[in-house]
This record gives C-alpha cells, structure tokens and sequence, in this order.
C-alpha cells in the first residue's frame, strides 16, 4: 500500500485557495505603489488566481514615486506608507484540503469590483470600482478606451469607421474636427455618430467619393467635469494604381555579365508587396546569384544560358484590394559562346570556365559606390542591403566598425545580401560595411546609419484620484531624438489660456497640486513632439470624498478544515483611506499577534486552525467621515482521513478480491468515494461491486492487475490510498508440507537507525519482520528528499533478506530519509516508519545533463534540450545550467546564457547549419566538470528543388526501375533523408474493371540517384511524382511521368465451390479473379480421384473465359476428388486454389461441442460492402461477445454482441479487400474463436458472360439482318415499278364528277412510298375497313395549296397526312404489308 501526497504541511486549506505567504511582494505586506484608492489586491474573482508577476516589474516605478512623495503632507505620507505595507488575499478561506478546489459559481458584484481595483494596482490605471452603488454615486471625468490608429488607411470599396469610445460619470458627449476646424455632423447625410459612442460612420452606400473625407480627425469627449481628447488621426484612402503600358523589348545581354531587371510598381497605399514570377504564373527560383533586391528589382550577379527558359514578370499585390497587378513580361536573350546548355556543367566545379565565361572580381550592383548613409527610427527595423555581381557569384559577409553585430537583434536575409536588425536603438548606430568576394577578390561598401527617435515614454501621466485637502502631482516625461517639447491642456486647451487656479503649479513636464478641493477636477493632455512624431497622453484628476463602505456580502460563512491555516478578507472602500480592526465574537481587543497576524491591507491571517478559533469575526473600517463593519462566521471541520487503506494484493486469476477503504469525515459534510485504476477514474462493470467502504472484484482477469487508488472526498478536502493488484496465472497445486501452512507478506520491518554518519555515506540498520510462512528474499531500501519532490519516495538500492544492516552511498546535499520494503515470494511489505533525516554537505556538480540534443523546431531557431539532473546530482542548491553556443568552424566567440530549466530556444539562425554546443551544470558551490562538445543543427526549410530527368524503365509487369538526377545540396535545406516517389494506379487496361487510385509511395534513403518501386499491378496505367525529403517534410513535385505495366498472371480464381448433389455429379462453380492482370484466355482444372492413399489418374480440363461452372460425372460413388482451379492469360497460368469434394455422409465426422468454455463454427458470408458472422458457444444465456476484425491495412475495428443476437452483420467494409477476423468473450478475451481470413467481392465482377459472345445472340442479330435484307430487296421492286395504279377497285364509293382523272380512271401518284399500299387496309378482327378517301386531298398537303400535275395527278407532301396516320395507328394494320413493316421497325 502507498499512500499518496494527501496531506501536506500546514498550508492552505480554504474553499478558496490563498497563495504561499512568501509567493508576492503583496504577500510580504508591501504594495507595489502608492495609491489613493485603498489596495484591493487581495481580491479576486473565486477559482482565478490574479497574476502576480507584475509587482516586480513596477518596484523601480514604485520607488521612484515614493521619492517624489517626500513633498506631500504628512497625512498623505502615511497614507501612502500604509498603502504600501497592502498585500493580496482572498475573500474568506473555505479550505478543501490538500487538493484544493476552486469554486465555479458566479461571483457577485463586490467581487467584480474588488477583482477592477486589484487590476488597478497592477496596471497603474486608477478606475472607479464597478459596484453599482459605488458607480451611481462617484463622478469621473472622460476616460478615452478606444481610438482607430494615427494613421488610419481605409478601403474605398467599404464605408469609413472612424473610432471613438470614452467613459465617465456622467456618461461623456462627443465632437469631431476635421482638420483643426470643428465637425459639423449634421450636416453631411452620409455622416453619423453610434449611439453611446463617438465613433463616425461614412455611408457611401448612396454614392459619394471616399477621397473626398481625407484628413486630419481628433474626437473630444466631454461631460461637466473636463474634456479628453483622441489622437489625431489622420485618414487617407487605399490606392492601387494600375501599371502603366509598355512594350518591352527582348533584353539582350552576354552570358556572365551583370543584369537587373527593374519593376518599378505603381505607388500604391499602402506600398504593395513585390514578387516575381514568370508569365506563366510560376515562381522565380532565386538564390545567391538570381534575387529580389529590396527596391523590387530583379538581381542577377551573372547571367547563365539557362536564364533564358524562362521570360520574367514583376507582380505587385496591393494589401486592401487584395489584388495583384502583373507587369508585361521580360524576355531575356542570352549571348554565349557555349550554345549548348549542357546540364551536366552545372555540377562542374569550374562550371564558369567549362562554358567559356570570363571570371571577373565582384562589383556592386546596389548600393553603386563605396559608401552610402541611412537613416532610422529608434524602435523600427534597419534593413542593410548589398548586391554584388561578379564571376563566380560572390559571398558577402557583413560587419560593424568597432565592434560586433548584435547577435540576439541581427539576421541574415536574402542569401546574406541583407543584413536586418530588430527594435533599433542607438546603440545600433555606426558604420556598417559589406564584403563582396569570390576567387578573383573582394570589395566593400560602407554605410553610415543613424538612429533617430520620435518620442517614447519614460513617466506616461496617469489618473491622480485624492481625498479633498490631498497633495499629488501629474509626470509627463519623454524622450527623442531630436529632444521632444513638452505642451500641457486642459481640457483640450492650452494650459497657458486656462484661469489661474493657485493650487496648480506648473514645472516644465510636471504639474503640481496643492490642497485639492472638489472644483479641482479635469482632464489634462501631454503632448510631447518631435520632427519624427508625437504622443498624446490624457490624464484626469479626481476628488473624491466617500465615507467607508464594505464591498462583501454580509455574514458570509467560511470553513475551514482542523490545523490548516486560513486568511479572513474584508474588503472596503473609501476615500480618505479608512484604517481597520478586527474583533471576535463581539467583545475583546484588537485582533493581533499570536495565532492570528493583520495585515496593513486590512486582511486577518489565522496561522493554525483550533477548535476554539471557531465563532464570528467582525472587522471596523473607519475614516474622518464614517466607519462601515461586516462579520464572518468561521465553522471549523474535521478532516477526511482514510484509516483502513486497501492493501497491495496477488490473486490467481478466476478468484474473488476485496479492497478496503475505510474513511472518517466529519458528519456534517458530504462524503464521496470514488476508485481510480492506473490514475484513471474506475469504470465499474458487472464484476465488481463498489460499497462505501470496500471495492469488490470477482472473476479476477488479467485485464484487472494495476493499482487502485481510493479517492475520499468532501466539497473542502480529500485524502487518497494506493494499492497494487498483481494477477497471477493458474498453477500446479504444490505437493510439499509445507503447502498447509498459510503464507502472506512478511511484516513491515521496524525500528530504522542512521550510524556510521558520514559525509557521503551512512549505516542503516532495521528489524526484520515476520516472514510469515514464507521466507524473505529482499530489501528494497527508499529514500525521499524534501527539496526537488518532496513526498516521493524513491528505490536506493537492494540487499539479500539474509541482511538487516546496509552502508548506503549518499550525494552531496540532500536531506535524505529512509525507509525499507521486505519482498518475499508471496509479495511485498508495507514499508516501514521513516528514518530520521540525515542532510549531507555540499559540493560542485560532478557531472553535467546527459543526453544533450541541438534541433530546430522551426527553419530559423534551434533548440537546444538535456535531461535534467535529479536530487541526488545537484550536489548543491539552485541547480542551474550553463548553454553555450557558437558555429561549428567558424572564429566567433561563445555564446552563453544560464538556464534553470530543462531547453533554451536560440533564435535567429541560418537555415540548417552545424552548431558547438554545451551544457554545464552549476550550483551555488561551483561549477561542474567541463562539458562534452555536441554537435547540433538549426532548422530546417522544406527543400527547394525536385529531382529531374526523371527516368522510368519497365523490369516486368510489377516492378520498375527509377533513375533521376539529384538535387544539389544547397537546395535540400536541411538533411537529405530520402528521396520519395509518390505513385498512383490510374487505370486499368481492362475495360470498366474499377481500380483503387490511392497514393502510395516507395522510399529511397540517402543521397542515392536510382532505386526501384515494385508491388504494382499488372497491365495498368500509372503515374508517378519524385521529390526530395529532409527533416522538415517534401520539397517541390517533380513532372508527372506516366507509365503502363506489361500483361502478368492473374491472382487466383475466388470463391471456389465444390458441391455434391448427389453420388453421380460434382458440381463445381467459381468466380473471376479479383485481380485479372491480364485478358483472360481461359482456366485450367485439374483434377484426381483419391481413395485413402491411392491416387487416380490427373485429369486436366480447358475453359473459356467467360466459363465459370463445370458439372462432373463421377466414375464411382466411393473415391474422392482434388480440383485445383487456375486462370490464364497470355503470360500463363496464375495462382491455383485447390479444394476437395465431401466426404461420404458415412465418413463425416460430426464436431461436438468442447467440454470447457468456448467459441466455435465461425461463419462468414461476405458480400462486397458487407458480411454476416454466426457462431457457437457453450455460454450461458446473457453472455456478451465482441467480434474483431482487421482490414489488410491494419485497422482493427470490434463491434460489442449482446446476447442471442445472431447474426451480426458488419457494415461498411471494403469491397476486394481481404479481412480476419475472431469472436471473442467480453468478460475474458482469453476465450476466443480461431482466426478467421475473408475477403469482400469487388465492386465490379465479371460473373456474367460476354453477350457478345453468346451463340444465341448471334444467331438472333443474323435473323434480322437477313429480314431487313429482304424488307428492303422488297421496296427496291416496288419503288422501281412507279407510274399509275388503278384506284377505284381502292375506293367504295364512286369518283364525283369534279374528281380529276385521266382516261383510263387511275390517279397519277408521283410520291408513291408515302402511300400504303393496296390489301393493307384489313382490320385485326379481319373486317374490311373503309379507307378515309372521302377527305379533301389537302389533308396530304399544307393548307389548301395542294398542286396537280398536267395530267391531273397529285403533287403534295404526305407529312400532314402520315402524322395523321401514325396517330390512328390502332384503326389499321399496314404493318403486315413489307413497306410498313420498314416504317414500323424505323
């Protein structure tokens, strides 16, 4: 059993936790400032810890204010003293013991205000606390909280915000002007204020020219008590003019010389951001010897055959239109006396001179000279650049004259052609120069850079609030460069025009007051400027005059847990500074002294918590214009103690084990006890049984061994308890004597004793317990320090259990205490008391961190880790390390800095270079050994380049062979890793066979430049994409290349089916194979009949492809068969799979179910989304099962079974994808079904033979090509045959004498194909039909204009009329005759 850090010392133990006494200077009884408000620090909003690191940071501020009060009266001076002594607290001490909770209800008003002045005394902005009360009944001037910046640049497509918001008691008025003359709002329509606010809307939604409202805006806000003023601001549109047109002549120049490309962009509002790229919107690769000069422009140092594969734009993005403007393109024509751009000569090592350039000293290209001069504001960014030509590319390196770079602002930009330094100071001004060097030699240019400042801060004025008849002062200091001036207002006017008042004394940026009255009130400005700028500062000065008043609640209760200490919080308000008392239950002195202590802030401390410290506090605050009291009731409880703790337990699996947890509370809080596993919360299952004080598990399984932590908690405290369960296997019983005799743990040994006392070692001796049956076989002896983790218990060393006395080697300056653990074969002991302490002296570290590592977590920074040293190898207090860095190979100095932690982040480093590093330890007794030099790395960038040429030859239909020509190492960027290709399936050379086209990819480790991918598909089209990988991730895509796998051999046929319906025939069925790889041609079957051991004769049968059943006759009704089934294409058979026929019923031997708990007869039937599962079991009813299953990419899925609920049907497989899967008992995973493989069909199967190929469908096309064939031999004749047909044997009714006919009675149809023909006019209930000739020829015709030839015979169009027809298609049956049987098949 161990028992965890529940208890601490006495700390604190309230409801709401109160910091260490020793933590702030709050806490030490010191405020950080004087004010004239009373500290509030010590309140906060419950379960939120206020910041305290800023006190620090204000001591220098709070003595220097502290030295100017000298002049004040006395009464302010004490005041500020007491102010002074204020520290933190919290509002009351509900303690919740050692784990100390935060309470989450919302907080009520007072707190909101107390959490605003306590932020005040951080801040160093005074404010008015946020009670209502308090806000209804104290005036404040004009406070400005928002204003839009100085120089604020608007989009013209969107409506102008221009912002202003204020505050104050009264609520403030607002006024604009517009360029020093007043504002008038009302005027303009699409002008308007917000309500509440001063913040102006420009509404151009109705038209308007935003140009039309630039200038210079300052917003006023004014109520009865003074005026504050914005900065101004000055508001100017966006502009993005666009580029100018220009034909640009090709650029002609000689190979090796110099060239810049100039962009100059549009002048645009804000400046847009240049970038190149070619017409064809790809990126200009740029390095030392091609790259963008600050201005814009387009460097390059020499000019190379291969800048001619490309032409060259300048493109400009303009931030507010989020537009981007493209200038005509450069198109360079590169003269050379190689013609040929070999891409070999690139990795010459003179490539220069391979291709017949001049080499040539380097010369700058920008800035032109030997010297130039800059200038810069203090606190901005200077940016240094050089851009040198020459033959080879030259190297530039940068340096200052008398002295060093600074290395934590300065960086390298622009493959060193820049030189930028962060938050410029003066300290950064001076000479600066560039070195320009290559083979041939070197040249400089010098810059003279001076740093200007507009002006900063040093003593910002801020609100002075007083008490009437207070003195105080208002401080405006600032600096610059040139000096900055210094003008006071008052209330927006100039301070030389206000009235006289004689209590205000005015002392160049310092304004001094005298005997405050109420008429004092206003708001002052500073405004300190400079040629470079200005800043404007409001500052009010308030008199206030308030009787003290408590900002608790009344009567609040606080509890507190028995021996802890607790802090009483009485917060107040209240101007002069009320002081305060403390008093118990009503009568008595003073609180002070003793058990409890007062804090000058007003906070009552109790140090230790007694019984007799419960009853009811009040606490007194009083001024010259009132007191104001508030009580609070202390109750104190007693605390939450586990006195039965579980113990650590070994059981046998399948047995029953309880775990106490026995607790005492006090009954007047409500008790909570939960279990942990393995500092997990319990999940507590059919299995085991929780009882307020005892944890039962029965069945144990070995899922079950862990350790158990018992959690006993109250809503003020908690105690905790663990134990260890170890879980053994079944084991043979033992046969011995000595099985009768119940063994157990041994008890704990006793009566520890430090001797031999030395100053790095000690003798301890103990008692041994009783073994108790079971002989012990070890000691474990611990050890726990109070400095580093106190409470932790830790293994020193470990001796026979024949001994019970041990000299134990110490490390210097550890306060050690011991304690020591039997082991015997049965388990463990409780351990035993603790030794007394023993502290040994201290020494120097003698050795330093191991596991030193230097790596950029980002491409410009390297951090730098190590393992901390523990207790024992700190040897001495305040345990720190020494880092040291610096560029491996180069001549700079050490780079150090001393670190208490465990990293240290180097900032501003070159991508991927090799640092020195190391790592010292050091105590307050010296430094450590000197320290091994490790060789680290900054970080690295995504590489820069692909590789190229890339070349892909076909080894055979799974494998390919890769060739590429390497990156060059200064565009990998960091560590090559490997080279990776990245390939994908695109088709299949099968038609409509559907293929997977996921990515996958094949990696080559190491600077290699040729590798082979295999694994692919057979007869498919692939893609592949190469790129180069380093630390940081992959580099650019190489081109896609495409290539196309040769015909293989097909993967065997699935789900091959052996039936046996009776004893004559064997029927055998099979499905294509999932993967053809090929035109299939055909399968092959073999097949033996097989009698015990003898074997018939082999028989092979040849398929069609598109075959997929075979019926067998058996030769006799006793052998059995062997089939084995492969597919073919053209490359040859592929894999087999082999099954056998039943066995006669006479010879099945049927499976029983097993004697022992179990899972059998696992049954899969899958389709291609889907698969259902059944099995058996010998559970009982109500069992529980999981089925598990594992797709072939490793992904383990499991679906929980409740009982009787087969089958179970998994959803959402994969099609074509191969599973396993087993079935197993939730209540022990130990019981589980064999494995069982399958595999979902595919989403396209080829089960259904070609209709092409069928003899059926063949035949039937062959018919009716030979119909039509005949239908249209008919036509011909007829057609042929044309002229004039008897007509009136056609009609029923005799021709009128208006009818037109020739002499011999017939019509003269010149469109005779258009006409049924005769004998078709049967009905199909074999009637004749009259035919509709008494209508008006028209019908055939268009309208009445039917045309007759001269011999009388109709000339029309038949459209009308067949239309007609084709709608009373069921009155006639013309299709019998062979021309309408044309137009019925048309």
């Amino acid at each position: 059993m161990r028992r965890l850090a529940a208890r601490g010392a006495a700390g604190d133990a309230g409801e709401v936790a109160a910091p260490a006494t020793d933590s702030t200077d709050c806490a030490q009884g010191r405020s950080p400032r004087p004010r004239r408000l009373i500290d509030l620090c010590a309140i906060w909003d419950p379960g939120a810890f206020l910041p305290s690191a800023s006190w620090k940071s204000a001591s220098g501020i709070a003595r220097r204010r502290l030295n100017e009060a000298e002049t004040l009266s006395s009464v302010r001076q004490a005041q500020l003293e007491r102010l002074e002594a204020a520290r933190p607290r919290r509002p009351g001490s509900r303690e919740r013991g050692p784990v100390l909770r935060m309470a989450r209800q919302q907080p009520p008003p007072w707190v909101h205000a107390a959490v605003l002045l306590c932020l005040l005394c951080l801040s160093g902005a005074i404010e008015i606390p946020m009670d209502p009360s308090i806000q209804n009944e104290l005036s404040q001037p004009p406070t400005i909280t928002k204003q839009s910046v100085k120089d604020h640049i608007v989009d013209p497509r969107d409506n102008i915000l221009i912002e202003c918001e204020a505050k104050g008691n009264p609520a403030p008025s607002f006024h604009w002007t517009r360029n020093s003359r007043y504002f008038n709002i009302a005027k303009d329509p699409r002008v308007s204020m917000r309500r509440r606010s001063g913040t102006l809307v420009i509404d151009f939604r109705s038209g308007g020219r935003p140009e039309e409202y630039e200038g210079e805006y300052q917003c006023f806000a004014r109520n009865k008590y003074g005026t504050a003023l914005s900065n101004r601001i000055r508001l100017q549109v966006s502009k993005s003019p666009l580029w100018p047109k220009e034909n640009l002549d090709p650029v002609v120049v000689q190979e090796g010389a110099p060239l810049t490309l100039q962009c100059n962009p549009p002048p645009g509002l804000p400046s847009p951001v240049i970038f190149w790229m070619s017409s064809s919107m790809e990126p200009i690769t740029q390095d030392k010897r091609v790259s963008q000069g600050h201005n814009g422009d387009l460097y390059f140092s020499n000019v190379m055959l291969q800048d001619m594969q490309t032409d060259y734009s300048c493109n400009a993005r303009f931030h507010f239109t989020h537009t981007i403007q493209q200038k005509n393109a450069f198109t360079l024509k590169v003269l050379t006396n190689n013609p040929y751009n070999d891409s070999s000569l690139r990795n010459h090592p003179d490539m220069y001179s391979a291709r017949g350039v001049a080499e040539r000293t380097p010369s700058f290209m920008y800035p032109q000279g030997t010297a130039s001069s800059q200038m810069v504001l203090r606190g901005m960014d200077l940016l240094l650049e050089c851009i040198a030509s020459g033959v080879p590319t030259p190297d530039i390196a940068w340096y200052k004259k008398g002295g060093d770079l600074p290395s934590d602002k300065a960086k390298f930009e622009n493959f060193n052609k820049a030189l930028r330094i962060t938050n410029v100071s003066e300290e950064d001004s001076g000479e600066y120069f560039c070195l320009a060097s290559n083979k041939m030699g070197s040249t400089r240019h010098t810059i003279s850079v001076r740093v200007k400042a507009a002006p900063y801060w040093l003593d910002e004025p801020k609100n002075l609030i007083l008490a009437p008849g207070e003195d105080g002062r208002l401080v405006c200091r600032a600096n610059g460069n040139p000096k900055p001036t210094v003008q006071w207002m008052i209330n927006g006017e100039p301070l030389q025009s206000a009235p006289p008042n004689p209590n205000r004394e005015v002392a160049g940026d310092t304004i001094i007051f005298r005997d405050t009255q109420i008429s004092s009130r206003a708001v002052y400005q500073c405004n300190t400027s400079n040629e470079h700028g200005y800043l404007l500062a409001n500052a009010f000065v308030s008199v206030l005059d308030v009787p003290p008043r408590m900002l608790s609640p009344r009567n609040q209760l606080i509890r507190v847990i028995l021996y802890n200490r607790t802090r009483l919080d009485c917060p107040f308000f209240g101007s002069p500074i009320p002081t305060l008392r403390w008093f118990k239950n009503g009568q008595g002195s003073n609180l002070d002294g003793g058990n409890y202590h007062v804090y000058e802030n007003g906070s009552l401390e109790i140090k230790m918590i007694r019984k007799e410290d419960q009853g009811i506090y009040t606490c007194v605050a009083t001024n010259i214009l009132g007191k104001a009291e508030n009580q609070v009731r202390l109750e104190v409880k007693d605390p939450t103690r586990i006195f039965r703790m579980p113990e650590d337990q070994v059981a046998k699996r399948g047995t029953t084990v309880q775990l106490e947890c026995r607790v005492k509370h006090d009954p007047s809080l409500k008790l909570t006890v939960s279990w942990l596993k393995d500092d997990e919360p319990l999940y507590i299952g059919n299995r085991m049984k929780k009882e307020d004080d005892s944890l039962t598990i029965f069945g144990v399984a070995e899922r079950d061994q862990g350790s158990y932590t018992c959690v006993a908690s109250t809503e003020l405290d908690q105690d905790l308890a663990k134990a260890y369960l170890t879980v053994l296997a079944d084991q043979a019983t033992p046969t011995n004597h000595l099985a009768a005799l119940p063994k157990g743990r041994p008890d704990r040994p006793r009566d520890l004793e430090l001797t031999d006392l030395a100053e790095r070692s000690v003798r301890l001796t103990w008692i041994p317990g009783d073994d108790n049956n079971s002989p012990i076989t070890d000691y474990v002896v611990q050890f726990e320090e109070d400095q580093f983790q106190p409470g932790v218990w830790h293994d020193h060393s470990k001796f026979p259990g024949s001994v019970n006395s041990a000299v134990l080697q110490l490390s210097p300056y550890v306060n050690y205490q011991f304690r020591v653990i039997a082991i015997n074969e049965v388990g463990s002991s409780h351990p035993s008391l603790p030794s007394e302490r023993y502290r040994t002296s201290g020494a120097p570290p003698e050795s330093n961190p191991a596991d030193v590592k230097g790596e950029g977590t980002r491409k410009n920074n390297m951090e730098i880790t190590w393992t901390p040293m523990n207790a024992t190898s700190a040897f001495g207090p305040n345990l720190r390390y020494i880092v040291k860095w610096r560029r491996r190979e180069t001549r700079e100095s050490w780079n150090n800095v001393t670190v208490w932690g465990s990293r240290y982040v180097v900032g501003q480093t070159p991508v991927y270079v090799p640092y020195e590093i190391r790592v010292q330890a050091e105590n307050d007794f010296g430094k450590g050994p000197e320290p091994d030099t490790v060789i680290g790395y900054s970080g690295e960038d995504y590489p820069r380049a692909s590789p190229t040429d890339v070349k892909i030859r076909v080894l055979n239909s799974t494998a390919i062979s890769l060739q590429w020509n390497r990156v060059y190492p200064d565009t990998v960027q960091g560590q090559l890793r490997e080279y990776r290709a990245y390939y994908w399936r695109e088709s299949s050379l099968l038609k409509n066979l559907w293929v997977s086209q996921k990515r996958q990819q094949a990696s080559f480790p190491g600077d290699r430049p040729r590798g082979v991918v295999s694994r692919l598909f057979p007869y498919s089209n692939y893609k592949l994409e190469m790129v180069v990988v380093n630390g940081r991730g992959d580099g650019p895509r190489s081109e896609t290349k495409e290539f196309t796998t040769p015909e293989g051999v097909p993967s065997a046929p699935r789900r091959f089916r052996v039936r046996q319906p009776n004893l004559e025939t064997i029927n055998l069925e099979w499905d294509h194979p999932e993967h053809p790889n090929g035109i299939l041609i055909g399968y092959t079957l073999k097949y033996v009949a097989f009698n015990g051991t003898k074997l018939g004769k082999q028989i092979v049968e040849n398929f069609s492809p598109n075959q997929t059943k075979f019926t067998m006759q058996r030769a006799d009704p006793v052998s059995r068969y062997r089939f084995t089934l492969s597919a073919r294409t053209q490359v040859g058979s592929g894999e087999a799979v082999t099954e056998e026929s039943p066995a006669p019923p006479n010879e099945a031997t049927p499976t029983a179910a097993p004697d022992r708990q179990s899972i059998w007869n696992v049954t899969v039937l899958p389709n291609s989304k889907w698969a259902n599962i059944t099995w058996k079991h010998n559970f009982g009813p109500g069992t529980d099962f999981v089925v598990e299953y594992i797709d072939s990419n490793h992904t383990k899925k499991t679906v929980p079974v409740k009982a009787q609920a087969q089958p179970i049907q998994l959803t959402d497989l994969y099609p074509g994808m191969t599973y396993t899967l087993r079935v197993y008992s939730r209540d022990n995973e130990g019981i589980s079904s064999t494995i069982i493989t399958f595999m979902t069909s595919t989403a396209y199967t080829n089960n259904q033979a070609d209709i092409a190929t069928q003899g059926w469908f063949i035949g039937l096309m062959c018919a009716i090509a030979l119909l039509v064939l005949i239908l249209l031999i008919v036509c011909f004749i007829k057609r042929s045959r044309g002229g004039k047909y008897p007509v009136r044997e056609k009609k029923d009714v005799p021709l009128g004498p208006e009818d037109p006919k020739e002499e011999d009675g017939s019509f003269d149809y010149s469109d005779e194909d258009n006409k049924p023909l005769q004998g078709s006019q049967t009905s199909l209930d074999g009637t004749i039909k009259q035919q509709e000739s008494d209508d008006s020829l028209v019908d055939y015709g268009e309208g009445g204009e039917g045309q007759f030839n001269e011999d009388g015979s109709f000339i029309g169009q038949y459209t009308v009329k067949k239309d007609k027809e084709e709608t009373e298609g069921n009155e006639s049956s013309e299709a019998t005759s062979p021309v309408n049987a044309i137009y019925s098949l048309a």
